[in-house]
């Protein structure tokens, strides 16, 4: 969130700094009214841009799929430490859209109060509403608001009458009206404020251009601004004759811009949209199959393809590898290759009958054989039998490792970061075989965010926790070294900055 509140806070003070130099100071009022109106919507759409970069994958790691492999050490969940920073923000932050919002419905109840209790006249499309209070004239949508002595003396001119009009006619409200509710929801936000004030300036300019098209004089007009060039009070919903700079109005009275410029500040725009873009957007880069590993898919999807449904049958081995290569391959890839092969994969080998003369070890935990007897087929998820120690040695008597299958808590991809290992993404559920050198080198990346802690486990050590870096300390890579070659370390319990879940395990073998 704050990632992206970021982004369309850049973009919009880029757009802005365009608008100041190169817009402001145009006879181009209409051009500019839409102009400051549209950067609010592309500032909000520009960082929700993604570009997906698809790369080839060089399968430098081949990774080994992990069926019924039981690993030496379980998955341990980490205990979620209470972090107190995000509530005080968000507290701050809802304080502020409370001020703000009461603010804002102050003066909207200010301005109904002042139309349901004050004298009105109508002329056409537009209402006056006639004030006790020394007043300068200004609008809120239809109405006009109006010093009730001068307006019944007819002390007012006609020239600030067409311009109250033009700001009716024109519905400048409906701006000033989505900018106050912009600043309150983004009232941290300071380019909120210099665009309302900018829009409410231009809005001076759209009415001045059409008193003045209206044929009245320039310099009679000018005089007439100057005359209500006061501090008297107006409402902070409404356009006032009054508002900002008259001497910036007097100037841009007097300019002429071509149409041929407004096409020039047009092309200039078109550049500074497109490094926006690439600045403040998301590029994804997403590893595709290469040409050979498209080849090889389409070779075994056809050699199985060819077989009868019926009686077809995929070799785990190949199953595993279509699998991988078809999560590799594009849409426009898959769309163009042979259809996957529909077919289950053949069933496990039914768990081995237990011997008395063994030791059990039932999800990690010893037990005894009438306990381990207990346990139904249906509900083992994988039988290991180790009947060597760690230097070979034969046991007395066999250790038979049982795992039962778990409900798992289904955590949607989208809600946890991806780990990347030196910049790829490593395939779900697999065992990365790598050397000690280049684990000991790994850097860790996510797909969005800072890494702000991990974890990395190895066999009969503790759990090291590394926080605020992307690769191993030094007391990981000390149990790195004491490692045997064959085990597996596993790095998990990753956390990110723009989520709220952690990462899913990767589980590395230690190889020669």
């Amino acid at each position: 969130m704050l990632d992206y509140l970021l982004k369309s806070g850049g973009c919009l003070l880029v757009f802005y700094l365009f608008y100041v130099l190169f817009l402001e100071k145009e006879n181009m009022h209409m051009y500019k009214r839409i102009y400051l109106l549209s950067i609010i919507v592309m500032s909000f759409i520009i960082p929700l841009v993604t570009f997906t970069n698809y790369v080839d994958v060089v399968e430098q790691i081949q990774p080994m799929i992990a069926s019924g492999v039981v690993t030496e050490f379980p998955i341990i969940e980490e205990t979620e430490q209470q972090n107190y920073l995000p509530t005080v923000l968000w507290s701050i932050y809802g304080f502020g859209v409370l001020l703000f919002g009461l603010k804002f419905i102050k003066n909207s109840y200010e301005i109904i109060k002042r139309i349901k209790n004050n004298p009105k006249e109508k002329s056409g499309e537009t209402t006056s509403v006639l004030l006790n209070e020394d007043i300068v004239p200004h609008t809120f949508f239809n109405f006009i608001f109006f010093n009730k002595q001068q307006f019944i003396s007819h002390q007012i001119p006609k020239e600030v009458l067409l311009h109250e009009q033009a700001h009716a006619y024109q519905k400048h409200s409906l701006d000033v009206l989505l900018l106050e509710l912009l600043q309150v929801v983004f009232w941290f936000n300071p380019i909120i404020y210099l665009l309302k004030k900018s829009v409410k300036l231009n809005h001076e300019f759209l009415a001045d251009q059409a008193v003045l098209n209206n044929g009245a004089n320039e310099k009679i007009y000018q005089q007439t601004l100057l005359a209500f060039s006061s501090n008297a009070y107006q409402l902070p919903l409404a356009n006032a004759i009054n508002y900002s700079s008259i001497k910036k109005r007097f100037t841009v009275m007097k300019k002429e811009t071509s149409k041929k410029k407004i096409w020039i500040r047009s092309f200039i725009l078109l550049p500074v949209l497109a490094l926006l873009l690439f600045s403040f957007s998301t590029t994804i880069q997403q590893e595709k199959a290469t040409p050979q590993q498209v080849v090889e898919y389409n070779t075994l999807a056809k050699k199985y393809n060819s077989k009868p449904k019926a009686t077809r049958i995929i070799k785990l081995k190949d199953l595993n590898r279509l699998e991988y290569l078809y999560k590799l391959m594009t849409p426009s890839q898959k769309k163009a290759a042979e259809a996957f092969p529909d077919c289950p994969p053949p069933p496990p080998p039914a768990p081995p009958k237990m011997p008395k003369n063994a030791t059990y070890i039932l999800d990690n935990k010893k037990v005894s054989y009438e306990e381990a007897s207990k346990i139904k087929n249906n509900q083992i998820q994988s039988v290991d039998i180790a009947d060597k120690d760690k230097d070979g040695n034969k046991l007395e008597k066999p250790i038979i490792y049982i795992y039962t299958k778990k409900e798992k808590k289904i955590v949607d991809a989208s809600e946890r970061p991806i780990t990347f290992i030196n910049g790829k993404k490593p395939c779900e559920e697999c065992i990365v075989e790598i050397t000690k050198k280049k684990l000991a080198a790994i850097v860790l990346s996510v797909n969005k965010g800072d890494i702000i802690s991990f974890n990395i486990k190895f066999p009969e050590k503790p759990t090291v926790k590394v926080t605020n870096s992307t690769v191993l300390n030094k007391e990981a890579k000390t149990y790195l070294k004491e490692a045997k070659i064959g085990q597996m370390a596993q790095v998990f319990g990753l956390k990110s900055s723009a989520f709220k879940n952690r990462s899913a395990p990767v589980i590395f073998k230690i190889i020669e």
